[in-house]
């Protein structure tokens, strides 16, 4: 006998909790801001939206499922079945903090706030939950497959991510590598950069978008379900033993860009998640490409 599906809510902790837990009290809080020029009259009504958003999408969901509830913060603790359909409840950067821990379960983007954050990934208003979850387990349900890249150590380490991964020193120091876009490292590289960026199409619209306006690249950007991936060293420091020709490039399935490091430790994260990173040290190797998995994101 197959198990219901399994709802589960996607949220995180609000600005307003946030400063709760730092100064202990409401009073506290509404001091720090008011010190600060800013009311915590705004921050409060957000927070009870959030909590009115997460409320009505429980409610939404059909009596014979099963809910869950994760906060992002505990994202890498909870383990994702088959049967899920995951509610992301928040803003779009919450999409991505979850994709990396998902495989294949469709996804649905609820926007707590319309008109405040862009909506690329939280697509769609609480009041649609209901019919959104219904139908995202009828056969034949179609979805947005967005394009994800990946990172794999030489010790079978593996991150995922769904707008980028960016490799460096965790200090922001200069980062010493050898790269390559040959499948067996041929013509490998030495470089000294502040760090080596690797792009989806869904993360053409943020940082690596930055890094493509500031040199004024010719690389056409991906759309986020394109299977190809872009990627850019930045800053790179010319030196008698360091080079700069090979600074940009595009990666379609089956390509891998390939790194050795040549630093004491450089760190390798996934969408702005530092807690959740690669270690690597010197002589390890990584290669950057196209995941198996991509983000099913319902329409």
């Amino acid at each position: 006998m197959s198990l219901a599906p399994r709802a589960v809510l996607v949220h995180r902790v609000t600005e307003y909790e946030e400063l709760l837990a730092r100064h202990g009290t409401h009073g506290q809080a509404d001091f720090f801001l008011s010190s600060r020029g800013r009311s915590i009259a705004e921050v409060a009504r957000r927070h009870h939206r959030t909590l009115a958003a997460l409320a009505e999408v429980s409610a939404a969901v059909p009596l014979q499922w099963r809910q869950a509830r994760v906060e992002r913060g505990d994202l890498d603790r909870f383990l994702f079945g088959p049967e899920d359909v995951v509610v992301v409840v928040g803003q779009d950067g919450l999409v991505a903090n979850t994709a990396k821990y998902l495989s294949g379960q469709p996804v649905v983007g609820i926007d707590t706030e319309p008109g405040r954050n862009p909506g690329v990934l939280v697509r769609h208003r609480v009041e649609d939950a209901g019919r959104l979850l219904r139908s995202a387990v009828l056969p034949g349900r179609t979805a947005d497959e967005l394009t994800m890249v990946e990172a794999v150590a030489d010790d079978t380490q593996r991150l995922p991510a769904l707008n980028e991964i960016y490799l460096g020193r965790p200090g922001h120091q200069t980062a010493r590598y050898r790269l390559s876009t040959d499948s067996k490292g041929a013509g490998a590289e030495a470089q000294a950069s502040s760090g080596v960026l690797i792009g989806t199409g869904t993360g053409a619209t943020g940082w690596l978008r930055s890094l493509w306006q500031e040199r004024s690249s010719t690389l056409a950007l991906p759309a986020p379900t394109d299977p190809r991936l872009v990627w850019f060293v930045r800053e790179a420091w010319p030196s008698p033993s360091t080079g700069t020709a090979q600074v940009s490039g595009s990666l379609t399935r089956g390509r891998r860009l390939r790194l050795t490091v040549e630093s004491d430790r450089l760190v390798v994260f996934g969408d702005g998640m530092e807690g959740d990173a690669l270690s690597l040290t010197w002589g390890q190797s990584v290669s950057f490409g196209i995941a198996d998995t991509a983000l099913r994101l319902l329409d």
